[in-house]
Formats: C-alpha cells, structure tokens, sequence
C-alpha cells in the first residue's frame, strides 16, 4: 500500500473537487415592473382604503373627542361612542381570536389574499414602490440608473427618491402616535418642536422601520421575516384557491412569431416571455408551481392575460384556480362547489359564534362599573353610639358618553346605613374613587364576615344599576 504525497496531481484533483456552499441566499435587488389590469386595480382600491382610514381616523372628532384614541396613560380605549377601560381586555383577547379564525378561513379559501391586498408591508411597499417609479422612470430606467456610476443627475435622483420616502414613514410615524397620544395635541407640539420623550422615540422608531421595510428589504420581509409564509402551508389543501399557471396548456413554452402556427411546432401558449417573473414583487417564477414566496398579489395574471391578449390567445393561462381544478379540468362551477368543504364549515361556525357572542357582548356592555375595595388600614372599629363601622373604597366608573349622578345605598343587614354623602357625580368617561363608611348596630350580625351587598344607581337613567357584593366585618 502506498500513499500519494502530497502536491501530487492526485491529491491537488481531490482538493479541487471541494465545494464551497453558502448557507445563505446572495440578495438580489428586484426591479419590479409595472403593471396594470383587474387586479391590479383592486389592490390600489385597497391601498387607497387602508391608508385613507389609517391617516383619516385620528383626525375625526366624536362628542368633542378624538374618534378613535388609545390612551394608554388615562388607561381608557375610545373607539367613537365606546369607550373600554383595563377591566375590558377581554373583548381585546376575543377580537384576537376573531382575527385568527378569519386568517384561517380566508386562507383556506383563498389562499394569502391579505398578504396580496391589504397586509401593511403589501401596501407600504406598493406606494413606496410607486414613488419611485415616479421618480426615476420604468423597471428599465432604473436599471440602467443602477447599474450606472454615480453622477450628479443620479445622486439628485437617488436623493429624491429617499427624501420623499423619509416624509411619508415621518408623517406615518406621526399618525401612528397620534392614536396613542391626541393627535391634535401631538400636532401642537410638533409646531414648536416639543415632543416627549416617548413620543419621540415611537415616531422615530416607527418611521424607522417604515422606511427600512417598506423602501430597501421589501420582499425580504415577506420571504425571510414573516411567518405567514411558513405555516400557511398547513391551511391550505387541494380545493384551496391559489394562483397557479396551467402547465398542461402552457408547455412546452417558447418564443415564436404571432402568425405562425406555434400549435403545429409543438409549442404552448407560454412565450415565455418572463414578464410575469418581471410583475412579482417577491422575483418569483409562479410557472414552477405553488411557492411559499408568493404572497397572492395577482400581478402574473394580468401581466399574463395582456400577453395572451397581443398574441390572440385566451385569457388565463396563469389564473387563480385550484390544485384540484387544474389535475381534473375543473370550470368555476365545479370549484366554487368544492368551497364548502369540513374545514370550511368548522372555520365559519366557529368564527361566526364567537362574532356574535363578542358583538352581543359590546351591544350589552354595562355602562357604569362599580369596584369594591375594603380599606386594609382599618377592618372594623366601634364609633359613636356604639355602632361597628367598616370602611370601603369604591371605584365608580361612568363608562357612558354623558355626565352621571349616582345614588349609593347598601343592604344586607338589618339597620345597615352609609354615613355621610349618598350620592356622587361622575364626569362622561371618568371614574372617582370615593371612601364610604358603612354602620350597623353590633346585634345586626355575627362575628366576622357578612355578606352585604352595595347598589349604586344612576339618578339619570333609573335602568343604569349596579348591585356589588362585599363583606361586613363584625369584631369579636
């Protein structure tokens, strides 16, 4: 047996057939091109919606208050004519399992339509992406601008184009505090440059990230950062809607002329033009099948349906369309008659029983709160007359939108009376904590706890009544 030293040719082959692989994919800048047509229409109708509601709402005024304000240091959520305090983080924690079980039907049903649509990064980086088409000119122009060395008319360009984007991430930095802080108030301090610290650091933050996600990662964000795209995997299933090119036409693709006959050459109605891997805005190829990347914007189908248009062919050779449909020749009657399927019908009941049980919840939602707390300092103690007295303090809530006077009274022992003031003021929205001695003779009880209970009512609106239970402690 011998051994090859080394430098010889055969050990210099065996080192050169080492690979080096990298765990990482090399970024490649996407220069999407644009795009028009049906779809294409409806996700700019989304955007104007979304943002029109997003920069609007915190300018509307309801009963001479901001519409819609979460005022996190005043601890109350106002939402036009309601108004929630800590007490209704349920609602909060069934609102989230709404919003769960409408992703997973509508996922189910159709794919990532809010990713395609309405998903804050979808419509960021479409209006970001607008801007600098506006700018800089076409997917061609900017290329071209790209790849070229910088100069003065690219830097101007360049500058352009991040000065425009750092006002829109400020000015929607801005409005995503002013529904934390009044944005009116927010607007005042921002006329003499005095904001808060904290209101600094979130318009800063946010604009911040506004501006990164939506101007330089991008498809990034949709790809490598967002776990929709990894666990949507699991809601879909064979009779789930989802963009799909027809191989079976398609194939085999090619270019060719518009007057010859491709058919009798053995080609498909794919050009292979690549126009619909231009349109993407993850770069994705949707003629390799369903990939995660892809986030259901529909931009390959009217790119796609154009095409077909100028080369005479019909429409939908990419399409939204199920795995079932495309195996078996489906036409929309028989897809829309796979929609109801078990997984379905268990989305849709669960979904609608817990939406009407939390809008039955918001409808009958009590309008006044009354908390009950014993003052710890003094438990029970005998005063004049040789009555026992124990001290409460109550927290009054007014959760209506108008100025209550409520009437305090207590039962639950015989002769139980409150000494000193029966009724107390509430402003609308507010909440008063008031301390109430409570006194019986000492023959009215037994030693220790009692139940008593404390009914507050509303001297507005007799139907407005609270009945809260406490204890009366009776010394030994």
């Amino acid at each position: 047996m011998t051994t090859e030293p080394s430098g010889t040719p055969g050990a210099k082959a065996e080192s050169d057939s080492s690979v080096e692989v990298s765990l990482f994919e090399v970024h490649k800048k996407i220069q999407v091109r644009a795009v028009s047509g049906i779809f294409a229409t409806w996700r700019w109708i989304l955007v104007w919606f979304t943002q029109l509601l997003f920069y609007g709402l915190p300018w509307l005024t309801w009963n001479g208050r901001q519409s819609v304000l979460f005022d996190l240091a005043q601890r109350k959520f106002y939402i036009f004519g309601m108004v929630f305090w800590p007490q209704d983080v349920f609602f909060l924690a069934v609102l989230l399992i709404i919003s769960a079980f409408a992703l997973f039907l509508f996922t189910a049903v159709g794919g990532r339509l809010w990713c395609g649509y309405a998903c804050p990064q979808t419509v960021y980086t479409e209006i970001f992406l607008w801007i600098e088409q506006k700018i800089e000119g076409d997917r061609n122009a900017r290329m071209k601008l790209d790849a070229a060395p910088m100069s003065p008319r690219k830097a101007m360009l360049r500058g352009s184009r991040y000065a425009v984007w750092i006002a829109v991430a400020v000015w929607t930095g801005f409005t995503f505090v002013g529904y934390f802080t009044p944005i009116k108030v927010l607007w005042n301090e921002l006329m003499v440059f005095s904001f808060g610290p904290w209101e600094t650091f979130w318009i800063i933050f946010y604009s911040a990230f506004t501006y990164v996600f939506a101007g330089h990662l991008r498809e990034q964000v949709c790809k490598y950062m967002c776990p929709y795209a990894r666990f949507q995997g699991v809601m879909f299933d064979p009779d789930t809607l989802v963009i799909t090119y027809d191989e079976e036409r398609g194939e085999p693709r090619g270019p060719r002329k518009k007057s010859l006959d491709y058919k009798a050459q053995g080609k498909g109605d794919c050009v292979d033009c690549e126009i619909c891997v231009q349109v993407c805005p993850t770069g994705i190829d949707i003629r390799k099948g369903l990939q995660y990347e892809c986030i259901g914007c529909a931009a390959c189908i009217d790119a796609c349906d154009q095409v077909m248009d100028k080369m005479g062919y019909p429409k939908g050779l990419i399409r939204y369309s199920t795995e079932n449909a495309i195996a078996k020749h489906w036409g929309w009657k028989d897809i829309l008659g796979h929609v109801v399927r078990p997984r379905v019908i268990i989305y849709t009941a669960i979904l609608s029983a817990v939406t009407l049980a939390w809008l039955w919840g918001l409808a009958t939602k009590p309008v006044l709160r009354v908390d009950v707390i014993r003052d710890r300092a003094t438990l029970a103690r005998e005063v004049e007359g040789g009555l026992i007295e124990n001290l409460y303090r109550l927290q009054v809530m007014n959760v209506s939108e108008t100025a209550q006077r409520y009437s305090l009274s207590v039962v639950g022992l015989d002769k139980i009376e409150i000494a000193g003031e029966h009724t107390v003021e509430v402003p609308a929205a507010a909440n008063k904590e008031i301390l109430v001695q409570v006194r019986v003779p000492p023959e009215s009880g037994k030693t220790g706890a009692n139940v008593i209970h404390f009914d507050v009512k509303s001297l507005n609106d007799e139907s407005v009544a609270v009945h809260e239970k406490a204890t009366f402690l009776m010394p030994r």
